[in-house]
């Protein structure tokens, strides 16, 4: 007489089924047959431009290193250092646009998501890659975040080379015609200060002296891989021309980055305030977290920057924003989306190559 095959009896029949597949064919691990994981790394839309004088970007790198067997977090870091040691990248690392005293200062934060671990840097000044000082500050400290000079004297402990300028002649050049522009030495009332600052930058990027992408910088990248391990990392020069000091949201957890090794990962680019208001990462990843697809968790959070977004100067003649904000996700199965407030664009490698793809825009056009 057949007995019938309870739901928990077919589970573990179907798991030893899948363990005696892999292991007579000696492929791909147990894991990656059950959880369908397919290995992917995402990015912002210069993790697939600039090399650095290489041959590999920074998606196409980190993808290398993370199916060849390297940690996810070594892989999406390897990745990164591309961009921000290239100095025609002006939003990153070296070359980086200054703050409003001509001084490149540096963000970044990682998170390790089968270790449960995160580090962060702030107003780094000095080291060209904050994000393996960010990954030091998980490796070997007890500390999520560190910040301003004290960073630089960490970094200078543990061995980094620290310099005395990152500015290249293109990002100092670009600083002073905006310090020609903007004659920073009146102290105007903070409204019209920062209507001319902003004026001036857009004036410049219309006219090709800032990138149109690179006026709030950063890159993210987020990877998982085959067993469906997640790490992820965002580094930044921060907003060109900056007050000193200001830190935006890619060095807080939660804003700039969030990782949980059991759902996905979420980082972002764009403007930093507006992430940091709504923690908007951290609720991408709490949306996937609830079952949404990587694209519908991103669109709720730019629901609620729009929601959150009332003061005057920040919203175009439709009342809409009238900023940039994208963001770059990933869930634990290796589905993968980019959003944005506005069209935009975004990295993926996957199996299948590098490609730069269209984000998915809560509103059509520019803002």
């Amino acid at each position: 007489m057949s007995r019938k095959l309870s739901r928990r009896n077919f589970v573990v029949s179907s798991a030893a089924t899948g363990m005696m597949i892999s292991n007579s064919s000696a492929k791909a691990p147990t894991l990656w047959i059950q959880r369908g994981v397919k290995p992917v790394v995402v990015s912002s839309s210069n993790g697939n431009r600039f090399k650095n004088g290489g041959d590999a970007t920074c998606v196409v790198t980190a993808f290398k290193m993370m199916t060849q067997g390297a940690d996810v977090l070594d892989a999406v870091i390897a990745g990164v250092n591309i961009v921000e040691l290239d100095p025609e990248d002006t939003s990153v690392g070296y070359g980086g646009l200054p703050n409003a005293d001509g001084v490149v200062q540096l963000d970044s934060s990682c998170m390790h998501g089968p270790k449960k671990r995160a580090g962060a840097v702030a107003c780094v000044e000095g080291v060209r890659t904050p994000s393996l000082v960010a990954k030091a500050v998980l490796e070997q400290t007890d500390h999520h975040l560190l910040v301003g000079k004290d960073v630089q004297q960490f970094a200078r402990n543990l061995g980094f080379k620290i310099e005395d300028d990152l500015n290249t002649d293109r990002s100092r050049k670009a600083w002073l015609e905006w310090k020609r522009r903007t004659d920073s030495e009146h102290y105007l009332d903070p409204q019209k200060r920062s209507e001319i600052g902003m004026a001036k930058t857009m004036e410049m990027v219309n006219e090709g002296w800032i990138d149109p992408q690179h006026v709030f910088g950063t890159i993210n990248c987020n990877g998982v891989n085959a067993k469906g391990e997640i790490c992820g990392v965002t580094t930044t020069s921060g907003l060109a021309f900056k007050i000193p000091g200001r830190v935006g949201d890619s060095p807080i957890l939660g804003a700039g980055l969030y990782v949980d090794g059991e759902v996905g990962a979420a980082g972002s680019t764009g403007r930093g305030e507006a992430n940091l208001f709504n923690l908007c990462s951290f609720l991408i990843v709490e949306n996937m977290r609830r079952g949404l697809h990587p694209k519908d968790a991103g669109m709720e959070a730019l629901k609620r920057i729009k929601a959150n977004t009332i003061e005057k100067r920040l919203l175009n003649n439709k009342g809409n924003p009238n900023f940039g904000i994208n963001f770059y996700i990933v869930n634990a199965k290796g589905e993968y989306a980019g959003v944005s407030m506005y069209e935009s664009k975004y990295a993926v490698c996957t199996e299948n190559g590098p490609q730069t793809l269209d984000t998915e825009p809560l509103f059509k056009g520019k803002p």
